[in-house]
């Protein structure tokens, strides 16, 4: 399928099927599979910080010295670094497709570390995770959105492969911060990373996992945003994440201006062969359409006026209920 070449952050890729991060790419096994059955790329399965202080916490609990926690904290972080950069060099002699390496940190000065090493170990490029909640009542507004500013440029100033950003949806203007993360050197940009979701079990009264999965509703938040920012900060790639589904959920993507989809949900749900399903549907569309690239009908969907969107979201708002009537 010639015609359902991208590229995505400066990776050239046969189609824009990514497989994102999570059990499913946290292994060279999986991951030759996964190229196997059609995936473009692979976004390893993060590297998290917590995980190495949550394994240091423990081991060290009965210990009375200080001196202890600190020795295992290092020591389990190198350990699971040299984890880490095995899978990305295994993953890199088993596959021909682009391995994405993904880490998740909690303090700035274990970004930069892990990107270099990560890079040094033949990751084609690397996602930045930066998931989490602001809740404090002496946050000051904007400090979020600048600390992603300011782990992505002391990331790169220390890498050289392309660097890709995973925002979460609890941002008030993402094209703003979309803007300012190009111009300090992001490739690329991921909309939606996707929050633990919360449930209570009533019974046993404590909190309980909600839908692990996602589900194709989640789909309209990034062809909104994707569709509204890729019309204003044209320079980046964009790529869509939740909510992707089908073929037609690739086409929609690519309409309001993607260059490619993270998937996962649906390969846990239907298995590998769905990557050559969705991919069918795609082509069979665009034999339908016409259209023999990606480009050809890339972005026009996007935003026409995006200084107004405010104005056609209300309208859509106030057009769909009047109708209902």
């Amino acid at each position: 399928m010639e015609k359902l070449k991208t590229t995505f952050a400066g990776l050239e890729l046969k189609n824009p099927f990514i497989v994102s991060s999570s059990g499913l790419t946290d292994s060279v096994e999986k991951n030759k599979q996964l190229e196997q059955a059609g995936a473009a790329a692979v976004v390893l399965k993060s590297l998290f910080e917590e995980q190495i202080m949550w394994q240091s916490a423990h081991h060290s609990s009965a210990s009375d010295y200080p001196e202890a926690e600190d020795y295992l904290q290092g020591y389990l972080r190198a350990h699971y670094l040299e984890e880490y950069t095995k899978l990305v060099r295994d993953t890199k002699r088993a596959c021909t497709i682009p391995v994405i390496a993904s880490i998740n940190c909690y303090t700035d000065e274990e970004w930069e570390e892990f990107a270099s090493v990560l890079e040094q170990a033949g990751a084609d490029a690397i996602e930045l995770n930066l998931m989490a909640v602001q809740s404090s009542l002496n946050y000051q507004y904007g400090a979020f959105e600048q600390r992603h500013i300011d782990i992505l440029k002391h990331v790169k100033s220390r890498v050289r492969v392309p660097l890709i950003v995973k925002l979460g949806a609890n941002l008030t203007n993402p094209v703003k911060l979309i803007e300012q993360l190009y111009v300090n050197g992001a490739a690329a940009v991921v909309l939606f990373n996707r929050f633990y979701h919360t449930d209570i079990d009533i019974e046993k009264m404590e909190y309980t996992a909600g839908h692990v999965l996602s589900h194709e509703s989640e789909l309209a938040n990034s062809l909104r945003w994707i569709g509204v920012a890729s019309a204003s900060v044209k320079q980046i790639d964009y790529a869509a994440s939740g909510g992707v589904v089908d073929g037609a959920s690739i086409v929609k993507c690519l309409l309001v201006g993607a260059s490619a989809v993270e998937v996962c949900s649906v390969l846990y749900e239907k298995g590998n062969g769905v990557i050559k399903t969705m991919l069918s549907q795609m082509d069979e569309w665009m034999t339908r359409r016409g259209y023999e690239s990606v480009g050809q009908f890339q972005g026009l969907m996007r935003a026409r006026d995006p200084e107004r969107v405010n104005v056609f979201e209300r309208t859509q708002f106030l057009k769909y209920f009047c109708e209902k009537k």
